[in-house]
């Protein structure tokens, strides 16, 4: 899609970042959104066990939503989360929980960490919650950084969300 296209994603012609839907919310039916965030200009710094605590810490204190599953890449990250407390925007728990993580990077000289923005898909079925997982746990394989998605050692599940359809 050309990044020009005012009718895409984008916000504006011109723009580089997308629009962030607010997150439907329906009677018995779960709320999932997959969320890509990077780092800026794509800094191979995230595969790392400091680095993934440092994370991990910050999204266990960002409590108003909760992440299931992700996987660290190196220049960026993917995650599946729901919304703890739905007074809280995605786009506001990820900018407390990227801030968090700033502050108490271990590699200073690093800084900045993240790019500005993210990138976010809710999810309507649970079919599509299981191949978007799939796609994003064998993500290090087709990157080459692991033999078995199984080996990566940066990847893992924090909350039990349940998928419930009525």
């Amino acid at each position: 899609m050309d990044n020009n296209d005012a009718t895409g994603p984008y916000r504006e012609p011109g723009r580089r970042h997308p629009i962030h839907q607010p997150v439907h919310q329906a009677v018995n039916l779960s709320v999932i959104v997959f969320v890509t965030v990077n780092t800026e200009k794509r800094k191979p710094i995230l595969a790392r066990p400091d680095a993934v605590q440092v994370l991990l810490r910050a999204w266990q204190k960002a409590d108003t939503w909760l992440v299931r599953r992700y996987v660290v890449m190196p220049d960026h990250l993917h995650l599946f989360c729901a919304p703890r407390d739905p007074a809280v925007s995605l786009k506001r728990w990820i900018r407390f929980w990227k801030s968090l993580a700033s502050r108490q990077w271990p590699r200073p000289e690093e800084q900045p960490i993240w790019q500005l923005d993210f990138w976010d898909t809710q999810l309507r079925r649970e079919e599509s919650y299981a191949a978007k997982w799939d796609y994003v746990w064998r993500n290090p394989v087709r990157k080459g950084l692991a033999a078995d998605p199984a080996d990566w050692p940066y990847a893992g599940e924090m909350n039990p969300l349940m998928w419930h359809e009525p």
